[in-house]
């Protein structure tokens, strides 16, 4: 059998554990896994020390556009994805406009073909005017399903109303992503926010934000029969909470919720460490680690949200929250498993198979046999820095800048095209919608 690529002597971490093999790859497909030394292929790619993982999956990512190209487009954060060894990524609705029709979001899977380095899919937002819309938006081509935000001050994308939101979740079928701060709650603090800089962020929008909005949007899933997904969880206590809803409920964590705590991260970046929900308190940190440990996440999502230098420079709280996180998600979960937090079957998990499993992704998410060439080769043993000249988003800067680590990805495979190599760019880029089991008919 004649093949495109054929991947020797792999570290394969796949649903057989892990295990030295090789990986052939014809027309976008694993064709073949195991001792391969009789095919003719018209690449050989020698992986001999690396680890061989199915492709990353970043389900939650803002590529700002439409609207705010200033701070990141699609082709610009894709690239910065598969630099860092993400194959597919789900892009959020708040962009100018949002997300909120068939218009906008049929524009945006546009914009994206053949111009994402990785494979895409975009949520659609809910908004106060196309809730009797959601369960056929949710359908469309391109669509990976609705994200509610509950708390952000005004706008057409914010429902906090317990009615609404349960009607959203009464009507249609896919999971629905999350980001869960009680509004009113910001709205009655937003008076503290006004004197003592950044490290009042967390003070103002508290655990207590969270877990009021946790509390409420499970009770109507359970009551609705919906899954939902609760994006970039950041307290213990709402980790406990979740752990009783299982049923229903997925959760989502994010790297810099792992790896940065209050008062540090905002004494050392000061308005660049600020994000909604915001980074917490090491005591925070470790319930999150705890979380991930028992079981309780799901996934990882990197919450890639840039802006520009010049805008996270402004005093607070005039400063936009959101960091960018696409490029260093994968490399700084890495070193934490070459510090033994975890393992690397547990991190394939976290990128790859929940989220496949989570929202019914075809051909994505596992190391095997009749998939998609999604792939991604890393270095686990690689000792580098994150320098500010490896960083691809427009936005030109990320939290992790400066920090030494163990583990860096340096190949990344979307449907057998070599999109990535040592730092190098193919010639072009070829992504295209992700296909869901869901929507196959429509």
């Amino acid at each position: 059998m004649a093949i495109d690529i054929l991947i020797k002597n792999a570290i394969c971490v796949s649903h057989n554990g892990i295990e030295p093999s090789d990986v052939a790859i014809k027309d976008d497909i694993i064709v073949a896994i195991g001792p391969l030394d009789n095919l003719d292929a018209d690449e050989v790619i020698d992986a001999t020390g690396l680890h061989l993982m199915p492709g990353v999956i970043d389900t939650q990512v803002h590529f700002r556009e439409p609207g705010d190209e200033a701070g990141e487009d699609m082709e610009s954060g894709s690239r910065a994805a598969v630099m860092g060894g993400v194959t597919a990524v789900f892009d959020m609705p708040n962009s100018k406009p949002p997300t909120t029709t068939i218009k906008a979001l049929n524009d945006k899977v546009k914009r994206g073909t053949n111009r994402l380095w990785c494979d895409f899919a975009f949520y659609v937002g809910a908004s106060t005017k196309n809730i009797k819309n959601l369960h056929k938006l949710e359908r469309l081509p391109g669509c990976c399903g609705i994200k509610i935000f509950m708390g952000d001050f005004t706008g057409d994308l914010v429902i906090n109303d317990d009615q609404k939101l349960a009607d959203i979740l009464s009507k249609g079928t896919r999971r629905i992503a999350i980001h869960a701060e009680d509004n009113d709650r910001l709205i009655e603090r937003r008076h503290l926010s006004e004197e003592g800089g950044v490290s009042q962020h967390p003070i103002w929008r508290d655990a207590k934000t969270g877990y009021i909005a946790v509390d409420r949007i499970l009770e109507i899933a359970r009551r609705t029969g919906r899954q939902i997904h609760l994006l970039h969880v950041s307290t213990e206590n709402e980790m406990a909470l979740l752990a009783a809803y299982k049923d229903v409920a997925s959760v989502e964590v994010t790297p810099q919720h792992l790896s940065l705590s209050a008062p540090e991260c905002y004494e050392e970046l000061g308005t660049y460490a600020q994000m909604n929900p915001p980074i917490r308190d090491e005591e925070e940190r470790i319930g999150l680690w705890k979380a991930l440990s028992a079981g309780i996440v799901d996934v990882l999502g990197s919450g890639h949200a840039p802006h520009e230098k010049e805008l996270k420079a402004l005093p607070y709280p005039q400063s936009p929250s959101g960091m960018p996180g696409v490029q260093t998600m994968l490399p700084i979960m890495l070193d934490q498993v070459n510090k033994g937090f975890l393992s690397m079957e547990r991190l394939v998990d976290l990128t790859s198979s929940g989220p496949a499993r989570l929202f019914n992704i075809a051909g994505k998410g596992r190391l095997a046999v009749g998939y998609d060439a999604d792939l991604t080769l890393v270095d686990l043993k690689r000792k580098w820095t994150i320098e500010e000249d490896w960083l691809q988003s427009k936005s030109g800067w990320n939290p992790f800048t400066g920090r030494q680590i163990i583990g860096k990805p340096v190949g990344t495979f979307v449907r057998g095209r070599k999109v990535m190599w040592e730092g190098t760019l193919a010639e072009e880029a070829t992504g295209q919608p992700i296909r869901f089991q869901d929507t196959l008919n429509g």
